[in-house]
């Protein structure tokens, strides 16, 4: 491999997606993202920048293990049973495949993100 594999993870480019809604249990009014994917990996693992609104969607199971790293805003990531870690520029967390609960926008965010695909 040469350094043109290489993939810089930026505010700009990469390819916008947008879930569907149909893919949480509920969404807040108004609820939008969009990401922007820099790469994925021939065993299904993608990754890039998101970007999101105020607003919140449920799971009933989180879909890949994700690392998340906040760039900009701040968000909260809630358990089933209510309990609640918030976090900020600047910081780091990883979600499990299978979390149930909420992801909370709490204000305009930005994240750098891995979702990895099991077997991967």
């Amino acid at each position: 491999m040469s350094i043109a594999s290489i993939v810089p993870i930026s505010a700009e480019g990469g390819t916008p997606f947008s879930p569907a809604l149909s893919d949480y249990a509920t969404a807040s009014e108004g609820w939008s993202e969009t990401e922007f994917r820099f790469f994925a990996t021939e065993r299904g693992s993608f990754g890039g920048y998101w970007r999101g609104e105020p607003g919140e969607v449920s799971f009933e199971a989180w879909p890949y293990n994700e690392i998340c790293v906040i760039a900009k805003g701040r968000v909260a990531v809630v358990d089933r049973t209510g309990a609640r870690r918030e976090f900020g520029a600047g910081e780091s967390f990883f979600i499990p495949k299978g979390f149930v609960g909420k992801w909370v926008t709490i204000e305009p965010t930005e994240k750098v993100f891995v979702a990895l695909v099991e077997g991967a």
